[in-house]
């Protein structure tokens, strides 16, 4: 099953890309062998391969139907995006739009996409390319992205992050990320560059949750008596409920992201939210309870437990 549904709203997962992306000393420098022998029981394989210590990630969308419209929550990496910093994610073609029609969506009927924030493997479907231009990929969409995160990787601002995987330096941004993949929906006249806050629809809200990226958000759904979280990169890997300080090399200010993610699994724990992270294999989605000043997986949910997409 890819599809579950939260009081009045219809969520449906879509996968881009599934496999090993780096080792985790890489992406996650602070971590210790320790930490991940310690949770093996329940991290490995869906998002840790013991024999190569490499993070098991998916690049995928999150798929609202929520009163009559349809809602996308962050656009994976996309095709033909040419990302020299990151390899492993540049010049993809992964069938991920056969995959969004396998949900029953095409771009034609999407109203809302929202970026949790702006890197490059969370706005890349906003745009596909066409006769060598760079288009909107879901035309009548209204795209949602933080003004911080827009002004801040707006290449005439002049910032130029960086940071490393393993022996690679990444571009936080993915290098072209704004001009192929912001740049062209905002010359559309389909961005709105929210602040502070933005209530999408009676069930959804964006709220900032900033620190992995300037703007970055969450998604609060509440729905009847069912709360969701959809939380994009404050967890990169399930580790982080057990270890909630434990903070991705990629983040901008890592100290800021840390307190966000505590806040929000805090807050998720209290209220028996669902919480969903943008890059989670295996069932993509979990309940979590607090343990001391920790957090553990009260149960996961109830989408199959598989990658998909491309490996």
């Amino acid at each position: 099953m890819q599809t579950i549904t939260l009081g009045d709203v219809e969520i449906s997962r879509v996968v881009e890309w599934h496999a090993p992306v780096a080792t985790t000393t890489a992406v996650f420098p602070s971590s210790t062998p320790e930490m991940w022998q310690d949770n093996k029981s329940w991290l490995a394989p869906d998002f840790w391969a013991p024999e190569t210590d490499s993070l098991v990630t998916n690049v995928q969308t999150w798929v609202l139907r929520s009163e009559g419209r349809t809602v996308l929550i962050d656009t994976g990496v996309g095709d033909d995006k040419d990302r020299p910093d990151m390899p492993v994610w540049s010049r993809l073609r992964t069938g991920y739009l056969d995959r969004l029609a396998a949900a029953g969506v095409r771009p034609e009927d999407v109203d809302v996409v929202v970026n949790t924030h702006a890197h490059f493997d969370h706005v890349g479907w906003n745009t596909r390319l066409v006769d060598g231009e760079w288009v909107p990929t879901f035309p009548h969409a209204t795209y949602l992205v933080s003004r911080a995160d827009f002004d801040y990787w707006n290449p005439a601002n002049g910032h130029v992050q960086r940071g490393t995987i393993g022996d690679m330096t990444v571009a936080k941004a993915g290098g072209g990320m704004f001009q192929d993949s912001l740049a062209p929906v905002h010359r559309e006249g389909r961005t709105v560059l929210w602040e502070d806050g933005y209530r999408i629809d009676g069930n959804l809200v964006l709220e900032p949750a900033p620190g992995h990226t300037p703007g970055t958000a969450v998604v609060r759904l509440a729905s009847g008596a069912d709360r969701a979280l959809f939380i994009g990169d404050l967890v990169h890997s399930p580790l982080q409920f057990a270890e909630p300080d434990c903070e991705p090399c990629v983040s901008e200010d890592p100290e800021q992201a840390t307190r966000s993610r505590r806040r929000i699994l805090a807050e998720a724990a209290d209220t028996r939210a669902l919480v969903f992270p943008a890059h989670l294999a295996g069932h993509g989605a979990a309940e979590v309870r607090r343990e001391g000043n920790r957090f553990a997986v009260e149960r996961w949910a109830a989408f199959d437990r598989e990658g998909g997409g491309l490996g």
